[in-house]
């Protein structure tokens, strides 16, 4: 048996982008900043990827500063510099996504939060 299952909360670090491909498919990719238990460490940064109506409901729903809860699983994209040298990035695809707090806690948030290097 194997488990590939990652569950997360925090506040989005910039606003979602959204590709369509000739496929039909769509595609949104955003960070998300989780705090750890201690609030003097710096947070941990993911890189999201979400798809389909998932995706669509990001673009419309989701910006910057905004809390949210999302369930997935871990993948590495990976590729050849142009060095040579073998890379690798941790993606986490989103199946589920919960839009959580409320109007204000967004309004208030957003206009505090910039980013990855001022969280």
């Amino acid at each position: 048996m194997s488990i590939n299952s990652i569950t997360l909360i925090g506040r989005v670090g910039s606003d979602p982008e959204l590709n369509y491909y000739d496929s039909g498919r769509v595609r949104c990719k955003l960070t998300l900043a989780v705090n750890r238990r201690s609030r003097s460490d710096e947070p941990d940064w993911f890189n999201l990827e979400l798809w389909g109506k998932t995706a669509e409901i990001a673009k419309n729903y989701v910006q910057k500063g905004k809390q949210i809860g999302v369930k997935g699983s871990l993948k590495f994209n990976t590729w050849v510099d142009n060095k040579g040298a073998n890379r690798s990035s941790p993606v986490i695809v989103v199946d589920q996504l919960e839009l959580l707090g409320s109007k204000r806690d967004t309004d208030n948030s957003a206009s505090d939060f910039d980013g990855p290097d001022n969280f």
